[in-house]
C-alpha cells in the first residue's frame, strides 16, 4: 500500500513538473514598454536650487539604463557631479499590472531614497513620492519633458515638508548619448 502511494505521488509530482516547464513564460504588460525611452546612456546637467537641502549649485551627471529580469523592470545606475561632490545611486521603475500604476525606487550611496509613483502622459514623465534624505522626510514631485523623438528631455523639480507648500528644488537637461558605430 505504501508503495502505491509513493508511486502514485511521483506520478503526480512529475506530471505537474512537466505542465509547468511547458507553460510559456510570463511577458511584461504592454505598459512596460513606455519605459524604453530611458534605455540607454544618458548625460544630464543641471542646478540645485537653494532651499531645504542646501545651497544653490550647478551639476553634473550620466545614467545608464537596462531592461532588466526578462524585461520587466528598468534598472538605471547614475552617478551625479554637483556642489555636495559625487554621489552615485540606484533606480529601479516597474509596472504593477493590478494596481495599473509604474512604481519608482530610487537608493543613493548616501544612503537617500526616494519611494513613489511614476505617471507618464504623452512625453511627460511625474515622478511622485517620498524622499528620505539626511535624517529628515520630505514629499517631491519630479516632471520630465521628453522631445518627440526621446532624445532629450527637460526635467523641474520641487520638494515639500508638508506636501501643501512645494519649493522649486532643481532643473536639468538630458540628452541620450549616441551607440558608438559599429566598424
Amino acid at each position: 500500500m505504501t508503495r502505491t502511494i509513493t508511486l502514485l505521488f511521483l506520478l503526480v509530482f512529475c506530471s505537474a513538473t512537466a505542465r509547468q516547464a511547458q507553460a510559456p513564460a510570463p511577458k511584461p504588460d504592454p505598459e512596460v514598454k513606455k519605459l524604453h525611452a530611458w534605455v540607454g546612456n544618458w548625460m544630464f546637467e543641471g542646478e540645485f536650487k537653494a532651499g531645504l537641502l542646501g545651497p544653490a549649485g550647478k551639476h553634473t551627471g550620466e545614467m545608464a539604463c537596462q531592461m532588466i529580469l526578462g524585461g520587466f523592470f528598468l534598472h538605471c545606475r547614475f552617478t551625479d557631479k554637483g556642489p555636495a561632490g559625487e554621489m552615485h545611486g540606484l533606480e529601479i521603475d516597474g509596472y504593477d499590472p493590478v494596481k495599473k500604476n509604474f512604481s519608482s525606487e530610487i537608493y543613493l550611496g548616501g544612503g537617500g531614497r526616494f519611494s513613489g509613483v511614476l505617471t507618464i502622459s504623452g512625453n511627460t514623465w511625474t515622478y511622485a513620492g517620498e524622499w528620505a534624505a539626511a535624517g529628515k522626510q520630505y514629499q517631491l514631485k519630479d516632471s520630465y519633458t521628453f522631445a518627440p523623438d526621446l532624445t532629450t528631455a527637460t526635467q523641474k523639480a520641487e520638494i515639500s515638508t508638508d506636501g501643501e507648500t512645494w519649493t522649486p528644488f532643481g532643473e536639468e537637461k538630458w540628452t541620450k548619448a549616441k551607440p558608438p558605430t559599429k566598424k
